[in-house]
């Protein structure tokens, strides 16, 4: 029995997938768990409008990560931390902290998002990678300057 996949199914395909699949399986389970729906020519007419609105609403998200990115990119954020005496950091700026302070400028990014391989533990500028959804990246610059205490 042909079955179009509502759902992703383990084993089985992917969402909007045409599959082949036992009447059992498809009646029994696939159809009472709203994960498939029998194929038929409305059916596959729904499908196709379904790809479409899918396909619309992919490009108009791809569209506001590009602009995220491009606004995010070459964007430089200043960060204090405290110094002893002789110039040693006493704090370390993680993704977390830079995500706070992109926060406070008005960018909403995850500290998941930003590629950081360790903690910064030193005073300087710092080219941080900034991955976005859809394969985007931006690549802002991080400049920590020492609070004496």
């Amino acid at each position: 029995m042909k079955v179009i996949l509502l759902k992703d199914v383990e084993k089985i395909g992917k969402k909007h997938e045409i599959k082949e699949v036992a009447q059992g399986f498809a009646r029994n389970f696939l159809i009472p768990n709203s994960l498939a729906k029998i194929a038929t020519k409305e059916a596959l007419i729904w499908l196709e409008t379904q790809k479409e609105i899918e396909a619309k609403k992919a490009e108009g998200e791809l569209k506001i990560f590009q602009d995220k990115a491009t606004a995010l990119d070459g964007q430089e954020i200043t960060m204090i931390a405290k110094a002893g005496d002789e110039g040693q950091m006493f704090e370390s700026i993680n993704a977390v902290k830079i995500a706070e302070k992109l926060k406070e400028a008005g960018f909403e990014i995850k500290k998941s998002q930003i590629v950081l391989e360790e903690p910064i533990k030193i005073f300087g500028e710092f080219p941080v990678k900034i991955k976005l959804e859809h394969n985007l990246e931006a690549e802002i610059k991080v400049i920590i300057t020492e609070d004496k205490l």
